[in-house]
């Protein structure tokens, strides 16, 4: 009975493009008394698997913490999988403003002793004992109300590329640095002020609500789903945004427009922009923000440091690896001297720019392509890309597309090309070909032929 990933994320990513078939990004909580967690994650995981549903989830014996990647064609089903449990028949699920195929390639389920950290003891109050859920079309009145105090729940670099006008944004790195710094903050404000609070999807407000209640606040609110289920209602009902900016989301995309506005900058050259990245040096990960002109200088990396050490051969770069703490923590709290326009705290509600209207990603499963190879290396200074031919044939005048986590989707027309080192116009199975790539090309790189 397989009860774990047999696939690696490239050969998941793979299958994915072939199916060609739309999948949905969405995330659920629920806090529930789970008495076997571990039986719980078992049959979640075989049933899971069966629908090809993947994605990153937390259970324990509090409850169930979601984000996940689901075929559209087997959304009913992945739901009845959960209405089988009483405790989430009827339960919401936060489907993604924007949706990407790859916003997920493997299927986690991990029992933790919480399913979310926010350090709390949970036998000194009633954590049932929540604040108001408030609608969208709610949420934007009592923002207006001048004895609204609205806190936003979430880190720093979440906050940074987007949040609702007015609000508090901590400049904290984790859910539970939060808690006490409000609390004292707010102190003075519990008797006669409205504290309304915000996060991703609302599960750290379940908590975060019932806690300030306990400290002695008497209008506690919060934004029922977040701001996930909040941008949805905004479609829904020609609602105005009262949120600003970009929602982060902590799949591949890390981040999804809500509105147009650019309200934070390139960590490295001060121009608008709200694209996180991960920093390419395996041995730093650094998530920051990053523009298309420093991605492109930079190669990805956060530091010249780091520039550096990826230019290194792979065995110099473990080496310098050696005793790390890094392995897969992927979303590193985005902090360093290296940053220069790095903001956290309190944030500006004034627009930087405007964002380009960018083609609906769901169009992206209209593009026929079909794989070829993967990368094999890249030549900095030549410029020049060495792949493998592991499928079909290419020929000189193909239109190709070379994607990967970091390079993203690149399109272009194959115009020359070395086969086994000697210049021709067709490779077939088996063939090592180079070409030059006017961008920097990784060996999680794929090469795919796109059919007109």
């Amino acid at each position: 009975m397989q009860l774990y990933n047999t696939l690696s994320a490239e050969e998941r990513a793979q299958l994915i493009d072939e199916a060609g078939k739309q999948r949905l990004t969405l995330s659920f909580y629920a806090y529930a008394k789970i008495e076997d967690p571990k039986k719980f994650r078992d049959d979640l995981f075989i049933e899971w698997n069966k629908l090809d549903a993947l994605g990153r989830t937390y259970v324990a014996k509090e409850g169930i913490n979601a984000q996940m990647s689901v075929p559209a064609e087997n959304f009913e089903a992945f739901r009845e999988t959960l209405e089988a449990y009483d405790f989430m028949r009827g339960i919401r699920l936060n489907v993604a403003v924007e949706h990407d195929d790859h916003s997920f390639l493997k299927l986690t389920i991990k029992v933790r002793d919480k399913i979310v950290a926010d350090g709390l003891n949970d036998e000194t109050f009633d954590v049932t004992n929540i604040g108001v859920h408030l609608k969208a079309k709610e949420f934007n009145q009592i923002l207006e109300d001048p004895n609204t105090i609205v806190v936003d729940f979430r880190n720093h670099y979440e906050s940074e590329i987007g949040h609702f006008k007015g609000a508090i944004t901590p400049d904290v790195e984790t859910f539970r640095e939060s808690l006490p710094i409000i609390n004292e903050q707010l102190k003075d404000f519990k008797e006669d002020k409205n504290l309304v609070m915000y996060c991703t999807g609302g599960i750290r407000c379940e908590k975060a609500s019932a806690y300030f209640k306990h400290q002695g606040f008497k209008n506690v609110f919060q934004l029922e789903g977040g701001i996930i289920n909040y941008a949805k209602q905004l479609k829904e009902e020609g609602l105005e945004s009262k949120f600003i900016g970009k929602n982060f989301v902590f799949d591949h995309r890390l981040g999804e427009r809500i509105t147009n506005d650019i309200v934070s900058q390139c960590h490295q050259c001060g121009k608008p922009c709200d694209n996180h990245t991960n920093c390419l040096n395996d041995g730093c990960h650094l998530l920051f923000i990053q523009c298309d002109e420093c991605k492109a200088a930079m190669e990805n990396c956060c530091s010249t440091e780091c520039l550096e050490i990826t230019h290194l051969p792979l065995a110099e770069q473990v080496k310098l690896r050696r005793g790390k703490q890094v392995g897969n923590k992927v979303f590193r709290k985005g902090k360093s001297e290296n940053l220069k326009f790095k903001h956290s705290g309190e944030l500006s509600d004034k627009p930087l720019a405007v964002a380009e209207k960018t083609k609906d990603i769901r169009q992206k499963i209209k593009v026929k392509k079909v794989l070829l190879g993967k990368a094999e290396h890249y030549y900095v200074k030549a410029q020049v890309g060495l792949f493998v031919i592991e499928n079909q044939e290419l020929n000189v005048g193909d239109k190709i597309l070379i994607s990967g986590p970091t390079t993203g989707n690149q399109e272009l027309v194959l115009e020359k090309m070395l086969v086994n080192g000697i210049e021709n116009s067709s490779a077939k199975t088996g063939d090592k070909i180079t070409f030059e790539v006017p961008f920097r090309v990784r060996l999680s790189d794929k090469l795919f032929k796109i059919i007109i």
